[in-house]
């Protein structure tokens, strides 16, 4: 646990450091890039669609014109892009920070373009390919994070799935598909560091949620393919009693900045049942503390997207 309550005022000085954030159009992820940049980093802002990432480099260079950003068209469904992405961004050197923040939530049943369940394709295949491609620069780094956004939804998956990828998992449920890519967050999220930590490299590797927060997330998955009667009452709900997205954004850039936090740590909001408030260190629930399921999911996930961590 944190000995104060955390602000965005304990963000020290990332003059020189280089972060990449992935989901940046909108919501948290635009406000991490936005307060990483404030405090000097270099922002290498990654997403799908081009033209929305267009305006939102404009809209954080308008909110902070000496802002250093660096667009990068990144489609986590699509493992060619992913590794094209990495390709891309090579040439830049050393990346201090990493931050996991891209997702769907509770989309029909849909498929990647390289076979996967959407939600555990995109949310998690596509970033477990993209950090281990990513590595050899988090590695070259002097001291460099990995935070990758989950959910509380992960306390109610019944494991994650380990058979083939690409095979039918017969009926589909959307928010236990969801709530599965979300276990599989973390499950990535603390090998990576136990990984890291063995391998001797200074890289750590943690976990964040953002409560329940404002964004457009939940509306674009409830509502893929047409407005539903389930998706507008969802976001109505939202509107009325979740925090915004600043604060949402609060876990990510505690987990990504706060001197001496241990790899392997899971930061989200302090109030009641971790929805809302300031970040601080969480307990994790009894899956996630599963180093056999995490090295099995592990094993699966690199002979799905072919890509070994060197």
């Amino acid at each position: 646990m944190t000995k104060h309550e955390w602000t965005l005022d304990d963000i020290p000085d990332l003059s020189g450091r280089r972060a990449l954030v992935t989901g940046v159009t909108s919501g948290i992820g635009e406000h991490t890039v936005l307060e990483l940049a404030r405090k000097g980093a270099e922002v290498v802002m990654a997403a799908r669609s081009q033209a929305k990432l267009a305006v939102a480099v404009d809209d954080v260079r308008r909110a902070l014109p000496t802002a250093r950003l660096v667009p990068l068209v990144l489609d986590l469904a699509d493992l060619t892009s992913v590794r094209q992405a990495a390709e891309s961004v090579a040439h830049l050197g050393p990346l201090d920070i990493l931050v996991n923040n891209a997702g769907v939530m509770a989309t029909p049943y849909r498929r990647t373009v390289d076979g996967f369940e959407l939600q555990l394709g995109t949310n998690h295949f596509g970033h477990f390919a993209l950090t281990g491609l990513l590595f050899p620069q988090l590695a070259a780094a002097e001291s460099a994070r990995v935070v990758t956004v989950t959910s509380q939804a992960h306390r109610v998956a019944r494991g994650v799935p380990l058979g083939d990828p690409r095979e039918g998992g017969g009926h589909y449920r959307k928010w236990q598909a969801y709530a599965q890519s979300k276990l599989a967050n973390l499950l990535f999220a603390f090998e990576l560091d136990r990984r890291a930590r063995a391998a001797g490299t200074a890289v750590t590797s943690l976990g964040a949620h953002p409560g329940y927060a404002r964004t457009n997330l939940m509306s674009a998955g409830l509502n893929m393919g047409g407005v539903k009667p389930d998706g507008a009452i969802i976001v109505g709900v939202t509107r009325l009693v979740a925090q915004t997205a600043e604060m949402g954004a609060q876990p990510s850039l505690m987990a990504a900045t706060l001197p001496g936090l241990p790899g392997g740590s899971y930061v989200g909001p302090r109030g009641a049942f971790a929805a809302r408030g300031r970040p601080t260190v969480l307990k994790l629930s009894r899956l996630a503390r599963d180093e056999e399921l995490a090295r099995r999911l592990w094993d699966l996930s690199a002979q799905a997207t072919g890509v070994t961590f060197p």
